[in-house]
């Protein structure tokens, strides 16, 4: 029996030795999965190194840095509101048609005015704001309370809100923006820095903390894993989500702002793919289409992936509806990475 007890012990210990062996390689996989960034940067770097072979002097040069780093801007402050939607396991196809909307209005706001006078920039942010509120609260509504999909709901308010400001523009771009904010703002620089980055990077981290660091934060996954769950929980889930269909309308409200300060004019037809790279960048940064799973940090990193590739796209020459076509192209890898990813965890 003594014998036998030893060697038994002695087996397994032999068990737990090879399971110590093997546990390294499946932590390393595991932890490319569940920390994306990793990859994305390694997919980033080797985006941007084809482009600097194939148009060095053009793609690297100053002018088309900063060009990427404002466009990224742009698309990270959309990001960041459909962030919190997917983790909600929802989806928002109405940003792109908000941003326009909201720039609409704002510009509108302003030169009904007449004036130039320091209010009236405030007074064209506060509209843009309030209208991108206003439609996040029609989505969330009809979302929480109508019990409606979210692609049905968002896909018809992208319809209206961009029928409308058609409507209301004659559908042709209107200009009249204010000369203080385009000096200030859309091709203003602090310390070298574009003013509209500065402005991004402050408004994507200070989201990246609710996000991580509140009670608010821990309520969106909590909803995304399992609404049953958290309703029984007291999770107020239908104020909740409408919470974050208004937020997700004011980054679009913030980003149609930022874009009459930057052109200073409306962009009506520049921004029918905004909602599916902001959707596309989330979900390359990490997100689950299932809800439950997504950090703002991954965000930041899979937002450069559609930037970099539009601007590469144009700098070689391609027409640019190709564009389009890499864009649907990274968005369906990026889906099957996030199936493959809940493949693999749940193994």
């Amino acid at each position: 029996m003594t014998i036998d007890t030893a060697s038994s012990k002695s087996t397994t210990k032999d068990q737990a030795s090879m399971q110590h062996e093997v546990a390294p390689q499946k932590s390393v996989i595991r932890r490319l999965l569940d920390g994306p960034e990793l990859m994305i940067f390694g997919s980033l770097i080797i985006i941007i190194a084809i482009f600097t072979v194939m148009a060095p002097t053009a793609f690297l040069s100053g002018i088309n840095l900063r060009n990427m780093a404002i466009e990224a801007s742009m698309m990270m402050i959309l990001a960041v509101g459909m962030t919190y939607v997917i983790i909600t396991s929802g989806i928002d196809l109405s940003v792109g048609a908000v941003l326009v909307f909201s720039s609409v209005a704002s510009l509108i706001a302003m030169r009904a005015t007449g004036s130039d006078a320091p209010w009236v920039p405030v007074l064209g942010l506060a509209v843009a704001l309030a209208s991108g509120a206003f439609w996040g609260l029609v989505n969330g509504l009809l979302i929480a309370r109508a019990r409606l999909t979210p692609l049905i709901v968002t896909l018809a308010s992208m319809g209206i809100a961009l029928g409308l400001a058609r409507l209301m523009t004659g559908g042709v771009d209107l200009t009249g923006v204010p000369r203080s904010i385009v000096t200030s703002i859309g091709i203003g620089r602090i310390g070298g820095i574009p003013v509209i980055v500065l402005i991004a990077c402050v408004f994507a981290s200070v989201a990246g903390i609710a996000l991580h660091m509140t009670r608010f934060g821990l309520y969106t996954y909590a909803v995304g894993s399992n609404e049953q769950g958290a309703r029984r929980a007291g999770i107020k889930v239908d104020r909740h989500l409408i919470s974050i269909y208004v937020f997700s309308g004011v980054c679009a409200g913030l980003a149609g702002y930022l874009t009459l300060t930057r052109f200073s004019s409306t962009t009506i037809s520049g921004h029918s793919m905004d909602n599916l790279k902001a959707i596309t960048a989330v979900v390359l940064g990490g997100a689950s289409l299932f809800g439950g799973i997504g950090s703002m940090y991954g965000t930041a990193a899979g937002v450069f992936i559609p930037v970099v590739l539009a601007s590469g796209l144009i700098i070689v020459g391609l027409p640019s509806f190709w564009q389009e076509v890499a864009v649907g192209i990274v968005l369906l890898a990026a889906v099957l990475l996030d199936q493959y990813r809940r493949r693999t965890r749940s193994s």
